[in-house]
């Protein structure tokens, strides 16, 4: 008897794109790889913004929206 393998929701691939964008980001930054870690990050604060609405968790979505205000201010600031 074979089982099929289980199948991640949407959500969870999403979740997962966005932590490793994320990684990526903060590799990145510890190479001084400027502007696309920031790049990154932004891509990764709007998925993990998308799950946030995804799983209706408007804590995740306020600090993700607040960091998305905090990198584009930072950046814009340098």
């Amino acid at each position: 008897m074979s089982h099929a393998p289980a199948r991640m929701a949407p959500v969870d691939v999403v979740k997962w794109v966005a932590t490793v964008v994320q990684l990526v980001g903060y590799g990145l930054t510890g190479l001084n790889v400027v502007p696309w870690n920031v790049a990154a990050f932004v891509v990764g604060i709007a998925l993990w913004f998308a799950v946030g609405f995804m799983w209706r968790d408007r804590a995740i979505m306020v600090v993700h929206l607040g960091a998305f205000v905090a990198i584009v201010a930072g950046y814009l600031g340098s």
